[in-house]
């Protein structure tokens, strides 16, 4: 099973593999950090409008072709394997579930993010934690390339 502290791990793995094949891009045209980290903040509270909206259809909208969803049981790899999965989040009047990004960073690039933020239930109570990998794949286009969800701990702050 893929921790938390691995995924995070394999993330700077492959961030790292990706700087170097765009320090050119990273120059004095580079984009605007403050502006690209409210672009991808506001696409992620989008993307969590779909499921207040119970609109399935934009969800799957989000999703890269190449798209890869890690939970519990495994990951679902694609936008085909994520919608089969989600389609039960979506039915019924009410969503069983709720997130909102608290923090985003992009990379200098402006082409990779993580964004994260709590998940709570119907009542508001934290019950997870959340992590995705976005990709600017066009202008202004923004799809979820990694996902994944980790239990809510009362943990002690270091």
């Amino acid at each position: 099973m893929l921790t938390p502290t691995r995924f995070l791990a394999t993330l700077s793995l492959v961030v790292g593999a990706i700087a170097p094949l765009h320090a050119q891009t990273a120059s004095a045209g580079a984009p605007d950090p403050e502006q690209l980290r409210k672009v991808v903040s506001d696409t992620e509270r989008a993307f969590a409008k779909t499921m207040a909206d119970r609109d399935f259809a934009a969800f799957a909208k989000f999703l890269s072709a190449d798209t890869v969803f890690q939970g519990a049981k495994g990951s679902l790899r694609g936008p085909a394997a994520v919608t089969a999965v989600w389609k039960k989040f979506f039915d019924g009047p009410k969503p069983p579930f709720s997130w909102e990004p608290d923090n985003v960073e992009v990379m200098t690039t402006g082409e990779l993010a993580l964004s994260s933020g709590p998940v709570r239930d119907p009542n508001g109570k934290l019950v997870a934690r959340f992590n995705s990998v976005w990709r600017q794949e066009a202008p202004g286009v923004w799809r979820i390339i990694l996902d994944m969800g980790n239990d809510a701990c009362d943990c002690p702050k270091p």
